[in-house]
């Protein structure tokens, strides 16, 4: 008998990729998640969304509903959607009926919508990141991101210079857009010249439209939860994180290596800005049995400020908690610091401490609400 075959679409976020470069950005949560449903037998395809990295949510949910119906169109088995940060805002809109008076033939085989670190209710750095100088800061750090995960790190002879350009960050985000152009560029030349056009036509999409970064205020993201609704035959489930906050002794220690000190000087105030919930349109309370779950599994009572890093932790509820814990923005990807012999690499030195076991965590609890 054959077994039954589902269709798991993986959509990234912000400044997000699928593949770039010969990298795949999902290959951690991918390989994860087919172990596991092929452990309970079943069968899956990954279907991989190349999302404009900053363009519109209408048109980063048109590239998907594209990919959808390519890859999955002649087939009958489940379709689940899966999204990253902002790509869980592009299935959400996918799924919503309101958004597709004729919606195409696929569409009643979806059946989960799952969000990941997803800034439901908005995030207070969209409005820095609307800047010049945010749009710049995003595109020096994915591409640290890139570089770190595809080769493990650029070499300290590039990574000095960059860490004096990304350290002068105060805790108002003021940073030089010259400095920030140049540390690109000399990430840029630690790629092949391949890797490096395919990474320039990356940026030329993100120059060119950054509809998604002003979505993403808490303003905007209020109209978009007004006009979207839910999908009253799918199941909806999220993936909460959050991080503790940036410690003194903890970032005193962090400055004994470049890398450490670089991530430190990043990560503080990115986390001191998402942590500045918005007094006119703040996330809602979430409900006493949820915020439950949340206290339970954080090991701590629930606080507005709490974020990971990006994205607030109360604004990432939408549906059922899957899995909240500590962990930053990009760890429960699989995007980690792992141990000697791991595949896991990452240079973000949160303080989140997530591990192996917690990812394992993670993936177990998506699995099984794919095949409920």
């Amino acid at each position: 008998m054959a077994r039954p075959r589902h269709h798991i679409v993986l959509v990234p976020g912000l400044f997000g990729f699928a593949r770039l470069g010969g990298f795949d950005y999902f290959m951690h949560l991918e390989e994860a998640l087919a172990t596991r449903l092929l452990e309970r037998g079943a069968d899956c395809e990954f279907v991989l969304v190349s999302a404009p990295p900053t363009g519109s949510i209408v048109h980063r949910t048109q590239v998907l509903l594209d990919a959808i119906q390519q890859s999955c169109a002649d087939d009958t088995g489940a379709i689940h959607l899966i999204g990253h940060s902002t790509g869980g805002l592009d299935v959400r809109l996918l799924a919503s009926p309101s958004a597709w008076p004729d919606p195409p033939a696929w569409f009643d085989r979806v059946r989960t919508v799952t969000t990941i670190a997803t800034p439901h209710y908005g995030t207070p750095l969209a409005y820095f990141f609307t800047t010049m100088a945010g749009t710049r800061l995003l595109e020096a750090l994915s591409l640290l991101t890139y570089v770190t995960l595809r080769a493990g790190g650029p070499p300290l002879t590039i990574l000095a210079p960059i860490v004096a350009a990304l350290g002068r960050m105060d805790q108002a985000l003021g940073i030089e857009i010259k400095l920030l152009d140049r540390s690109t560029e000399l990430l840029l030349s630690f790629l092949g010249a391949e890797g490096r056009a395919e990474v320039r036509d990356w940026f030329d999409g993100i120059r060119s439209d950054q509809g998604a970064v002003i979505q993403l205020t808490p303003e905007s993201m209020d109209i978009f939860n007004a006009g979207v609704e839910d999908n009253p035959d799918l199941r909806y489930g999220c993936i909460a994180t959050r991080t503790p906050p940036p410690a003194p002794l903890r970032l005193a220690k962090n400055l004994t290596s470049p890398l450490n000190a670089l991530s430190a000087a990043v990560f503080s105030p990115l986390y001191l800005g998402a942590g500045r919930t918005s007094k006119v349109y703040p996330p809602p309370n979430p409900e006493p049995e949820v915020r439950e779950v949340l206290e339970k599994s954080l090991g701590v009572a629930l606080e507005s400020s709490f974020n990971d890093g990006l994205v607030p932790t109360t604004s990432m509820i939408w549906g059922e908690v899957l899995w909240a814990g500590t962990a930053d923005h990009l760890d429960v990807l699989g995007h980690f610091h792992g141990d000697r012999d791991s595949p896991h690499t990452d240079w973000l030195v949160s303080g989140a401490r997530f591990r192996g076991d917690d990812f394992d965590e993670v993936m177990d609890a998506i699995a099984e609400s794919l095949l409920r």
